[in-house]
């Protein structure tokens, strides 16, 4: 079931849509690291991420006029995020032949604590906060690797924490065909990581 907004975000979506310069500086305040964190994780790239947030906030500006309030305004956020990432991966699988190599080191921009399995939070010697962040590094790339369609809905699902209804909303799938790309998301990036890893998990 798709949740619409609450009264509050009504009228906030109402100084939106009346061009306030104000609710605007708050919008931006409220979704620009949301917006990053999902697009780099699409992106895999610091600069592709950065590029692809200024142009989601674009068409956010340009398209606020047309939003009804028939869903949440995160939810519609995040639906024009990954439209644009789909197209940027399309123009980049084009663009470079060779697999992408600069990710983000895990302590910069937030982490894949959520969901990913991988933390650092409770490692206590040195020796294990490296090998941490390692793997923690080795999932984000394990992440990338996979196909588009499947990591939408991994990133939507296990590093958002979206619901099946709010990962539905956004991509305009089944909740079937989403609760079967996520399991078999879950299950290559598993088998990746293990590879990555040597066989360890």
């Amino acid at each position: 079931m798709v949740v619409a907004p609450d009264p509050s975000e009504r009228r906030f979506i109402a100084r939106l849509q009346q061009r306030d310069e104000h609710a605007f500086n708050e919008f931006v305040l409220a979704f620009e690291q949301q917006v990053f964190r999902l697009v780099f994780r699409m992106l895999g790239r610091r600069d592709e991420a950065e590029d692809a947030v200024q142009e989601v906030f674009v068409q956010v500006f340009k398209g606020i006029d047309r939003f009804r309030g028939d869903a949440q305004l995160s939810t519609w956020v995040y639906r024009i995020s990954i439209n644009i990432c789909k197209n940027r991966i399309k123009y980049l699988s084009r663009r470079y032949s060779e697999a992408q190599d600069e990710l983000e080191p895990a302590a910069e921009r937030g982490s894949l604590d959520q969901g990913s399995g991988v933390t650092t939070g409770e490692l206590s010697r040195p020796d294990q906060v490296v090998m941490g962040r390692q793997a923690e590094d080795i999932v984000k790339r394990c992440i990338w690797e996979l196909e588009p369609d499947f990591r939408e809905v991994l990133v939507l699902r296990d590093v958002e924490d979206l619901t099946y209804d709010e990962i539905c909303e956004i991509t305009g799938l089944a909740e079937g065909t989403v609760k079967s790309r996520i399991h078999r998301a879950r299950g290559m990036l598993k088998a990746k990581v293990s590879r990555a890893l040597g066989g360890a998990i």
